[in-house]
């Protein structure tokens, strides 16, 4: 039980602070975890030897033994994860920790027949390659998904609900040709469901080849297995896509890849919550207050846009881990060196921080409220973006030098909607050009937005 004071003396806040938002990765990410997916490898590896017809020091395993045998990775428990460690504090090496313990355990379970098949021919990335490759597809679909699931749905029902709500727009900061809420909402949830696409998408990958990928202890013991074939439809057992040409770790580039899209599909919801906070900071946003809640020690008023900002953060902190893990995972010197293995160990944390950005996002975008009369205000004290759609207009007819006129006009003063229609008033040309200059309005202009707002893109 994790209690109050584990949390107050944790040095990572996600073992701290943030305990309770990211407690469900720790059933992927955790060293017990990551015990619990070796045992899974090592158990499962060991039932598909015995299934070989050429593996013949392998006696078979009947239903009931392999029942028990996954049991150890399916019903595996506290107990077992410190009788592990307690293993790899004796030999220093956690790999062959989970080899000591599932000779105990097989044992116990009247299976000592099979100790000597356990870890036949593997090397310690053989089973942690597979492990990893395993634990992050279980996070990424159980925890990982869902949550960038829940700000899409979000999303999406503001792009629809404001689909129609005029507002104006900034390019530089400055007053630009309007657009609608929904539509702003809608841009944000097609690039995220195209970045969704890309992680669920991203292929992870194994392999099991030997201490440098050479299948060499494999074919000294047992030459007339096909050991290729074997380690192909070992991988592909998993439900993983397998490689068989790497040195003694498998590459990483998929798992880097993986990395990337996640850290792209933060890049994006960093740009929402920035956005957001504007929003808000302007008015558009207006957001519900929490009973017993203080936005300031000093300032009664304050309702802070804290969750954008806490969302920002972490993502941040995710982006700057991923980059790493993504850089430095499919960096190996010559056949093997252990650097890896320190950052593989760094993964969680990564997940952690994304995880908790999106859960503050998500409650970010829960409490606000559209406020569709600022919105409206703010665009009609802005007259002067109907200037592209007259000189557009007037230029379609053949006036000439329509946007020089409009730039003197307008660019750089206070236009107001008189000074608009003075200057339509004394254009030389038809009165149905001018009925229709006339009738431009700003809350008027905004093109397809409201179409553009239901649209759905990324996948």
């Amino acid at each position: 039980m994790y209690d109050d004071m584990a949390r107050l003396a944790a040095l990572s806040p996600l073992d701290g602070r943030y305990r309770n938002d990211v407690s469900g990765l720790a059933s992927y990410f955790s060293e017990a975890a990551l015990f619990r997916y070796r045992v899974r490898v090592e158990v499962e590896y060991l039932i598909f030897l015995a299934r070989s017809p050429r593996v013949n020091f392998v006696p078979a395993f009947d239903v009931s033994q392999q029942a028990s045998l996954r049991a150890l990775y399916r019903q595996f428990t506290d107990a077992d994860a410190l009788a592990i460690s307690a293993w790899d504090r004796k030999v220093n090496h956690d790999v062959k920790a989970v080899e000591y313990w599932l000779r105990e355990r097989l044992d116990a379970l009247q299976m000592g027949a099979w100790n000597e098949a356990i870890h036949f021919a593997l090397t310690s990335e053989d089973v942690n390659n597979l492990a990893y490759a395993l634990l992050v597809r279980d996070a990424r679909d159980s925890i990982m998904l869902p949550a960038l699931g829940q700000i899409e749905t979000r999303l999406r029902d503001l792009a629809v609900s404001e689909a129609a709500t005029p507002m104006l727009a900034r390019t530089h900061g400055q007053p630009a040709t309007p657009t609608t809420f929904g539509k702003e909402m809608n841009v944000f949830l097609s690039r995220l469901r195209r970045a969704v696409a890309a992680i669920s998408s991203a292929p992870l990958t194994g392999k099991l080849n030997g201490a440098t990928g050479t299948f060499a202890a494999h074919v000294a013991a047992l030459p007339e297995v096909d050991w290729p074939k074997f380690s192909t439809a070992f991988v592909r057992s998993l439900e993983l896509e397998p490689v068989l040409l790497t040195t003694q770790i498998e590459p990483h580039d998929t798992l880097a890849a993986l990395c990337d899209a996640i850290k792209r599909a933060n890049a994006i919801l960093i740009d929402l919550s920035q956005d957001c906070w504007r929003y808000v900071s302007d008015g558009y946003l207006v957001q519900a207050p929490k009973p017993g809640e203080v936005g300031s020690s000093t300032m009664p008023h304050k309702v802070n846009p804290i969750d954008f900002e806490n969302g920002e953060g972490n993502l941040g902190l995710a982006g700057a881990l991923l980059e790493h893990i993504s850089r430095k995972l499919p960096v190996s010197r010559l056949q093997r060196d252990l650097s890896d293995s320190t950052v593989l160990r760094s993964l969680g944390a990564a997940f952690g921080y994304s995880l908790i950005g999106y859960q503050r996002i998500l409650k970010g975008l829960g409490k606000v409220g559209v406020r569709r009369d600022v919105l409206l205000a703010d665009l009609t004290a802005h007259p002067e973006v109907l200037a592209e759609a007259v000189q557009t207009i007037l230029r379609r007819i053949g006036y000439p030098e329509p946007y020089e006129a409009l730039k003197r006009l307008s660019r750089g003063r206070a236009m107001t909607m008189e000074d608009l229609q003075q200057f339509v008033a004394e254009l030389e040309v038809e009165d149905s050009v001018k009925a229709e200059l006339l009738a431009l309005t700003p809350e008027g202009y905004t093109g397809l937005a409201a179409q553009l707002a239901t649209v759905l893109e990324g996948r």
